[in-house]
């Protein structure tokens, strides 16, 4: 839910453990309690898509959540994420867009030690898009009052041994019937590429082909469609900068386009069999620029609308959302 700063501090001092979502200039005037916290201003609510910079939007962790633990994690420490989480339980993780954890998480977290066997969701704080580049994004220990522009903040929580959570996500794309695109370079700015095993300038091809950058590519890791995001393209230096990194022995395509998204959404929900709200969701700020969320319902998936999804690992234009289960 969207709370002023008053009834937010009133839940925080009465001991309720939460995650947070708001501008930073909000977050700041918080009192130190159980709570982690991430600057955005855009949200999926009940009542639709909405830009808020007065409120913050509140999840309150579950009743059966029986033990917790809030660290900060320095890039180089990252990795430890998984092996100190709970053996029963999830891990709620918010990071910085553009910093070093940023970076360094969506590039190697696929190597993390056991990343698959314990429930890791989260997401990418970030900033008003008109500030976008004026303004950094911060996350928020809320224990010590702490905020960071270069470290993640991660809640670890316990669950009974009769229960457990479950990640799931909703990906609305899916793979064209278009040239097969491979790299032999990774990361997040990328020069040259392989189509069809013909090397050419990434740029170059988008440019020739008229590609609508508000569709990702699309592949295929592990048995999941994964999406990589276009940021933009340095036209000077043809250069292609993508908000996911690419990998080497990846085979991407484009994906197909969406003509209207919600509609789309609410298909790919319908196999969901969602039974009640989830205990924590959030969606891809892209899908609500590029697909027009702003006023439009998402049913009762409610969360921020973010600079990049977790799910395990770092996933983009995607919804993801964790729910709790009978073991």
């Amino acid at each position: 839910m969207l709370l002023t700063v008053k009834d937010t501090a009133k839940r925080i001092k009465q001991g309720q453990i939460l995650f947070l979502a708001g501008e930073e200039e909000l977050l700041r005037q918080l009192p130190t309690g159980h709570w982690i916290g991430g600057t955005i201003p855009y949200f999926m609510t009940e009542q639709g898509g909405q830009d808020s910079t007065t409120e913050i939007f509140v999840n309150e962790v579950p009743p059966m959540v029986s033990a917790f633990n809030i660290i900060s994690y320095e890039e180089a420490n990252l990795r430890r994420i998984p092996a100190e989480a709970f053996d029963n339980g999830f891990s709620l993780v918010i990071i910085p867009y553009a910093s070093d954890a940023h970076f360094s998480y969506a590039k190697n977290s696929h190597n993390y030690p056991n990343l698959f066997l314990k429930p890791i969701i989260g997401w990418i704080a970030g900033v008003h898009l008109k500030n976008l580049g004026q303004m950094t994004p911060k996350v928020f220990n809320g224990e010590t009052g702490e905020g960071f522009e270069q470290q993640a903040v991660v809640m670890h929580l316990s669950l009974p041994l009769e229960k457990m959570a479950m990640i799931q996500t909703i990906n609305p794309f899916k793979p064209g019937e278009g040239d097969y695109i491979t790299f032999e370079n990774e990361g997040f700015e990328i020069a040259e590429c392989l189509v069809n095993g013909q090397k050419q300038n990434f740029a170059c091809y988008l440019r020739e082909h008229q590609i609508d950058l508000k569709f990702p590519l699309v592949a295929n890791y592990f048995g999941t469609s994964m999406n990589v995001s276009f940021q933009d393209i340095n036209t000077k230096a043809n250069i292609v900068k993508l908000y996911a990194p690419v990998f080497k022995n990846i085979t991407y395509q484009l994906a197909v386009p969406l003509q209207d998204y919600v509609a789309k959404f609410k298909e790919e929900l319908s196999f969901q069999h969602l039974a009640s709200p989830p205990v924590f969701a959030c969606n891809c700020i892209l899908n609500y620029v590029h697909s027009e969320l702003e006023g439009k319902r998402t049913g009762f998936l409610v969360g921020p609308m973010t600079f990049g999804e977790i799910a395990y690992q770092l996933v983009n234009q995607t919804l993801v959302y964790l729910e709790i289960e009978d073991n």
